[in-house]
């Protein structure tokens, strides 16, 4: 991640008693893993032998059954999608998974987000019902789909349900339901993403099918499911959902197999465009490279791209496609940075009215509904606060898509349900999670939205600390500073949201500096009480010739393994920084 200019406060993380230390672990793991609350050595174990039982998902066993009687039927089923990351993988995870358990007749639609919107919606199921198909199959939406199920059912069409998101008061008129978020729902992790719920109902058919004698026939093979773990990973990590025990199962063994070249030929050809070694993966590569080309499709095209290439087994059409999604990253690139310019700009003329708000809302007639929660999540990450960016919902429309970024403390989908039970009519849909959600309303609603909001957040505010804080594991002593530590911990995670890469804060002499690419600051600096020097780099620094005359600074930093020319080196990757002479 860049480095940010912001001022910071900087919080070392509490660490559990000692009675809960892992005394087995190298000292710096025990601090680290203790801070993350990990009591148990069975919590490190990231076996497929660890995951939670398929059938504690309520609404699984009905899921499976239909699935089996269509197997059974050759009934033809369609997959609707959506146009994230988590979309794209999850399609491309349930037409491989249901192909390879004997489904012949699936295929897939992802609604165009300029055309249809986000999910199971009536003009979705119209569009799909021209393929005649006997299931409608949502992956990674549907929960809130009760009109798009209501309008399949009278086609003819029956709806199973796969989801994360949070329901609504009222559930969908679906064959079947599974979802870890559902009230009541017994599965102990509420984070899986949209790919992990599919794959769960995947393990749990194939489960059906073997105890139905279906594998044991002759010429009959298992299908290994674990095949599809690399796109499972990908979308979990892209998604930011929390990497919980069960998450870090699933992320760790995905990764595993990237590492052992039995990746697909897409998720390899999107790191190839990144300039990433499979062979070195980490989740960060998955998070911050391949994930967003995915998403570029979705953003200013159609994610229908992203998916062909998840599902193409030749590696050359993978690396045309992947081509194709690295032209869309760049363009994408190019409109998020004159977006957060116009909102950087918008920020700078309210001043200190900016820092007295509890929430922001941002709308600029020419932006983009794409990239409205990249810019949103930036302009958080300046302010924090909670912040929704908004965009015209298309050309003529007179509504407005918004998307929504949140801060800890927060939870953002409350804050719109609660605004939607205040002020009747005035949201025309929404849905989310905790931390990011989306929304439309009228154009001529906004100013009174924008009330609304700041009123309700304000509420939700009351007991929270708005400084921007960065937790880190405290300092690293000279000594620690080496690739040997660095490898360890790049091993010990997977790392993400809610499982925090270890990040380390101390003082420094900066021995050299120098300025590579347009704003990256290359250092070279001296620990304290030490005589031995590290590599260090911050990205993305605003002004950083003004950094060249620093002769001490105190930063927050992660230990990095910089490759270069087949060489590994150690580098501290700086992700905050303050200096006295500037």
């Amino acid at each position: 991640m860049p480095y940010h200019p912001v001022k910071k406060k900087i919080v070392r993380r509490e660490l559990l008693s000692s009675e809960h230390v892992l005394s087995n672990l190298p000292p710096l793991l025990q601090r680290i893993y203790a801070s993350r609350r990990i009591t148990a050595t069975e919590e490190l174990d990231r076996s497929l032998n660890q995951l939670p039982d398929p059938w504690l998902l309520s609404g699984m066993e009905a899921m499976a059954d239909r699935l089996a009687e269509a197997i059974r039927r050759n009934q033809s089923l369609l997959v609707i999608g959506d146009y994230d990351a988590d979309g794209a993988t999850a399609s491309a995870v349930a037409v491989r998974g249901l192909k390879a358990l004997g489904l012949e007749r699936v295929s897939y639609l992802v609604p165009n987000r300029f055309e249809y919107g986000y999910g199971l919606t009536p003009e979705i199921v119209a569009l799909a019902a021209r393929q005649e198909p006997d299931i409608l199959l949502t992956v990674d939406n549907g929960i809130s789909s009760l009109d798009g199920a209501a309008a399949a059912k009278a086609l003819g069409m029956e709806v199973l349900i796969t989801d994360h998101h949070l329901p609504g008061a009222e559930l969908p008129a679906a064959a079947a339901i599974v979802n870890p978020n559902l009230p009541g729902d017994p599965f102990p992790s509420k984070s899986l993403a949209g790919v992990g719920v599919m794959f769960y109902v995947l393990m749990a058919l194939r489960h059906r099918l073997r105890h139905a004698g279906r594998f044991a026939k002759p010429g009959a093979t298992e299908p290994k499911l674990g095949q599809l773990l690399d796109l499972v990973a990908l979308g979990t990590v892209a998604d930011v959902v929390n990497l919980d025990h069960v998450n870090r199962i699933l992320v760790h063994q995905g990764l595993q197999r990237i590492r052992n070249n039995q990746a697909h030929p897409g998720l390899l050809a999107l790191l190839k465009m990144a300039g990433r070694r499979p062979t070195q993966v980490t989740a960060a590569d998955l998070g911050f490279f391949a994930g967003p080309r995915l998403n570029a499709a979705g953003r200013l095209d159609d994610m229908t791209l992203g998916i062909e290439c998840l599902l193409s087994d030749s590696p050359d059409t993978a690396f045309s496609l992947a081509a194709k999604l690295n032209e869309f990253n760049r363009d994408r690139r190019e409109i998020e940075d004159q977006m957060k310019q116009a909102a950087v700009a918008y920020l700078e003329a309210l001043e200190d009215s900016a820092a007295s708000k509890p929430a922001l809302c941002l709308f600029e007639n020419d932006w983009h509904q794409g990239v409205v929660g990249l810019v949103a999540s930036r302009i958080k990450d300046r302010v924090h606060r909670p912040v929704i960016a908004f965009a015209p919902a298309g050309e003529g429309s007179a509504d407005l898509k918004g998307s929504a970024r949140s801060i800890p403390g927060v939870h953002i989908r409350d804050v719109l349900a609660n605004i939607a039970t205040h002020h009747p009519g005035l949201l025309r849909k929404f849905g989310g999670h905790a931390m990011a959600a989306g929304l439309s309303l009228a154009r001529d609603k906004l100013e009174e939205f924008t009330l609304a909001f700041e009123k309700e957040v304000e509420n939700h505010l009351a007991s929270l600390d708005l400084e921007h804080v960065l937790h880190t594991d405290g300092p690293l002593e000279a000594c620690e500073m080496g690739l040997e530590m660095a490898e360890l911990l790049r091993q010990a995670g997977p790392w993400g949201q809610g499982f925090p890469e270890p990040m380390f804060d101390g003082g420094f002499e900066v021995v050299g500096s120098r300025i590579v690419g347009e704003r990256h600051l290359k250092l070279v600096l001296r620990p304290p009480r030490s005589d031995r020097l590290v590599d260090a780099i911050a990205f993305a620094v605003d002004e950083p010739a003004v950094w060249l005359a620093c002769r001490e600074l105190r930063a927050a930093y992660r230990l990095d393994v910089n490759e270069f020319r087949n060489t590994r080196n150690v580098q501290l990757r700086i992700e905050y920084m303050e200096a006295d002479i500037i």
